[in-house]
């Protein structure tokens, strides 16, 4: 599935490669693992962001006189680390989708200064965009519904916060 022979386009500035490229890195890659191996790097992530949140919240709120708006001011702030690593993945994948569903796609020859754009032939845009169709926006449905359920708790966050 790599670059096709009539593109001037210069192989790694094709969209189907920078696709290929990013399915095949270890961070791009994460978003399209089964679901437990998509989670996991997450809760580890708000495992690894607790170090820095919890001296922060135990400076607002003692564990020994508040110790539930210790809990969940640092879980709150534990989730910074993991919303910055889904931004980052969301970013890169809408990128290469956008890049896939233009008809013409713009490249640099040699430098910033010279740029062209080419026309995709018509199989060239009836493959990417069943490439974007069955492959990127499950991606990028399953990472929006990621943002949704952080979105969910941080409001039950809000609303438990001002329940006690």
């Amino acid at each position: 599935m790599r670059s096709s022979p009539v593109c001037p386009v210069p192989a790694e500035q094709q969209p189907i490669n920078e696709y290929q490229d990013l399915k095949e890195s270890w961070f791009f890659g994460w978003a399209t693992l089964d679901l437990w191996a998509y989670v996991k790097p997450l809760i580890i992530l708000w495992t690894l962001s607790w170090m820095v949140s919890a001296p922060v919240s135990a400076a607002s709120f003692p564990i020994g006189k508040d110790p539930f708006h210790f809990v969940l001011g640092g879980a709150i702030g534990a989730m910074v680390l993991p919303i910055l690593a889904l931004a980052r993945l969301y970013l890169g994948w809408i990128y290469v989708c956008n890049r896939l569903s233009q008809p013409a796609v713009f490249y640099e020859e040699s430098g910033w200064y010279d740029g062209q754009v080419w026309m995709k032939p018509e199989e060239v845009q009836q493959r990417d965009r069943l490439i974007v169709t069955y492959q990127i926006q499950s991606i990028l449905t399953r990472l929006k519904h990621t943002f949704s359920v952080i979105a969910l708790l941080f409001l039950g966050g809000i609303v438990l916060w001002n329940i006690p």
